[in-house]
């Protein structure tokens, strides 16, 4: 009895796995053939950015740059051409298009982020700059709260200094500063001079920082943060107007 009970249970398990197959295969190829319903756009904004809106999305997941494609027949769909259209939008560092049992469309953007701003003589010229060193262009929806950086006395800043080994290290500069929510919200303009020393200006204080070549940086802001919490509480913010933070183990102040 007990393996005839053992059996039954098999054959019971064994046909309700068999019944949901045969459910999910018929919910695939109805869904396969089922037309477009509406087009669900979901935009990731970690960083409170918005470089790019639900509409532009919405007009790029179009036929052939044209006609919505709600309604549309799924064998005239090709799911990665839209992938690969939303990503080559500046603004869109990843794309996912896939269609659910309903038969809708689904978008999921992961929007990309600017860390700083090359800012030009004419402001026409400038362009923001994201972790990975890539150009990307201003805005018209949203302008990015990032530190503004100019050379001095030079060349404009282009996007492919930074990808060379020359530039990384101002990249990575730029990092640091992106990472660190305090520095973000105190560095105000940096400063490319003309031999190549970075300095910045700030958010609060007179104090021009002097940082040098983009090297230790991590100690370098160490020393920085000293200055902060020993010097302006004791003497104010006004005593010094230069800062100098590029010596090993010195700080000058004037």
């Amino acid at each position: 009895m007990e393996l005839k009970r053992k059996a039954n249970h098999l054959l019971f398990a064994t046909a309700c796995l068999v019944l949901l197959g045969g459910l999910g295969v018929f919910a695939g190829v109805r869904q396969a053939h089922r037309p477009v319903g509406g087009v669900i756009v979901r935009i990731s904004n970690e960083f409170n950015n918005f470089f790019i809106s639900e509409r532009e999305v919405t007009s790029l997941l179009t036929r052939q740059g044209r006609d919505r494609l709600e309604g549309t027949d799924p064998a005239e769909l090709n799911l990665k051409a839209l992938e690969a259209r939303l990503k080559a939008h500046s603004f869109v560092k990843d794309a996912q298009v896939y269609r659910d049992l309903s038969g809708n469309l689904h978008a999921d953007v992961r929007q990309n982020r600017p860390i700083a701003r090359l800012v030009h003589a004419d402001s026409r010229q400038d362009f923001y700059l994201d972790a990975a060193g890539e150009k990307l262009p201003l805005s018209p929806l949203f302008t990015a709260r990032v530190v503004p950086i100019a050379r001095l006395g030079g060349q404009p800043l282009t996007a492919t200094f930074f990808q060379d080994s020359t530039g990384a290290p101002y990249l990575e500069f730029l990092r640091y500063i992106d990472e660190k929510p305090f520095w973000r919200a105190q560095v105000a303009e940096v400063f490319i001079s003309p031999n190549g020393k970075l300095s910045f200006t700030q958010q609060v204080g007179d104090q021009r920082v002097e940082f040098g070549f983009p090297e230790n940086i991590s100690e370098k802001f160490a020393k920085l943060m000293v200055f902060y919490r020993q010097i302006p509480p004791v003497l104010g913010w006004d005593t010094y107007h230069r800062v100098n933070v590029e010596y090993k183990d010195q700080i000058i102040c004037e």
